[in-house]
């Protein structure tokens, strides 16, 4: 997210409210790009919009907010705020479950609603940069794997120590000017190397 305002969709099936709640995002300085009463709208007007944050009602037809959280959640980078007029514990836990970074029960007074937002977004991009560092680990386990086992075909070919395997792939890799991990495929598929 930039220094540019943060997007929004709101879903609410209730028209008042949904009118009054774009107006106090716009005068916290918050950009509502698009609005809804309906889940399955919410749903669309996302992924047309990609916005940074979609509060979304519980209840709307369509598609109730929970199943529209679950559905962004899985199909978009957009941080969701769930609204209910319920603090009932299992619609939360479901909720949370749907892919909600937090939720606010109405009704609920201006300083709520942001702070529910800011919340929201920060565990959002929380949950972001740790999927990015999972993934980064994962590809190095990877790349870590296919060195591995190029220096056991190293070693079972030419009668070379592990570390000298090693070596000998580092020294290669950089007279080539290529990564190890290619350097360990040219082994692996029996190419000739150095």
């Amino acid at each position: 997210m930039s220094d540019t305002a943060v997007r929004i969709v709101v879903a609410e099936d209730e028209p008042i409210i949904r009118l009054d709640l774009a107006e106090t995002l716009r005068s916290e300085g918050y950009d509502v790009v698009a609005d809804t009463g309906r889940g399955d709208e919410a749903v669309a007007l996302v992924k047309t919009h990609a916005p940074d944050l979609v509060l979304l009602d519980v209840k709307m037809p369509g598609l109730d907010g929970i199943s529209a959280a679950g559905t962004i959640a899985e199909e978009t980078r957009t941080a969701v705020v769930v609204l209910t007029a319920f603090s009932q514990r299992d619609l939360i836990e479901r909720a949370v479950e749907a892919g909600a970074m937090t939720y606010l029960v109405k009704p609920y007074q201006r300083a709520e609603l942001v702070a529910a937002i800011e919340t929201a977004l920060a565990r959002f991009r929380e949950y972001a940069l740790l999927e990015e560092q999972v993934s980064d680990l994962s590809e190095r386990l990877e790349v870590r794997k296919l060195i591995d086992r190029a220096k056991g075909r190293l070693i079972d070919d030419h009668n070379m120590s592990e570390n000298d395997a090693f070596r000998f792939l580092q020294q290669q890799a950089m007279s080539s000017r290529r990564s190890m991990a290619d350097l360990a495929d040219d082994v692996l598929s029996g190419k000739k190397i150095g």
